[in-house]
């Protein structure tokens, strides 16, 4: 697995995601690109409107980290399909064992 679509930060790590609205589930898909753009792509089922996806993606990563969803962060790509999250109290070497785990 890549570990360039993770970054250590002072709160946690940040993890760069390629969504995939309008899915028929929320589901880890694969990798989308490769090296430094590596990115995990995610499908979701909420469609892309109003913010629904970028909810959905939250509340995805919040259940996949056991974290609650005030502990994930959408940091940039508010309206695009690359975006990057937050998510506090999280290690690098907890999110990759839990990546590994579920792609």
């Amino acid at each position: 697995m890549s570990t360039a679509m993770l970054r250590e930060t002072k709160d946690g790590v940040t993890l760069a995601v390629r969504a995939q609205p309008g899915a028929k589930k929320t589901a880890i898909t694969g990798i989308y690109g490769e090296g430094v753009a590596a990115q995990l792509k995610i499908a979701v089922h909420a469609p892309p409107i109003e913010g629904r996806a970028n909810e959905a993606l939250i509340a995805f990563l919040a259940d996949l980290f056991d974290l609650p969803k005030s502990s994930v962060q959408l940091v940039t790509g508010e309206l695009s399909r690359s975006k990057v999250f937050l998510l506090r109290g999280v290690t690098p070497a907890q999110a990759e064992a839990v990546i590994a785990k579920k792609s």
